[in-house]
């Protein structure tokens, strides 16, 4: 019984890595990489509702600091419906969250800021081993994409 169990969990562990892998192809674009992953489910909504699918899936390339669904709950309930509601602030919030070009993990860590496609910059720095972008820390870097990177972080980032 214990022999089963444990290949069971193993064939799970396995397909759960599987389809990890799968969500993150470099065959698809920014948008269809963060919708096949599941985990970001509201930053997609938000893409949607502002109208930037399009901009997202074209050429590019785009580096996109992307914040999971954990990130986005932690801004509160009101705040998050108000900034869905207003097109022109969830643009502005959402577009703060890009970068111009195919900026990897390494440059990104020698950097001291980047500017975004809102038109201000972020702030760039590494802390005990980890990439901050202003007060977010990049979780997962490198996820390529068809038409640029996305590197997902923890803390939804919030221009001035």
């Amino acid at each position: 019984m214990y022999l089963k169990s444990l290949a069971l969990a193993v064939a799970v562990s396995a397909l759960n890595l599987v389809s990890t892998t799968a969500a993150f192809s470099a065959d698809k674009d920014i948008v269809d990489t963060a919708v096949s992953n599941g985990k970001f489910q509201t930053l997609v909504k938000a893409i949607g509702v502002a109208g930037l699918a399009e901009t997202l899936k074209g050429k590019g390339p785009f580096t996109v600091f992307a914040p999971d669904d954990a990130a986005f709950a932690k801004v509160p309930k009101d705040a998050l419906n108000d900034l869905l509601a207003d097109k022109a602030k969830l643009t502005k919030v959402l577009t703060y969250h890009v970068v111009s070009g195919d900026v990897s993990a390494k440059q990104v860590q020698g950097m001291k800021s980047a500017k975004t496609l809102e038109g201000s910059t972020v702030a760039i720095s590494v802390k005990g081993g980890k990439v901050k972008v202003n007060n977010a820390t990049v979780t997962t870097a490198d996820v390529k994409c068809s038409n640029g990177v996305i590197h997902i972080v923890d803390t939804v980032l919030m221009p001035e």
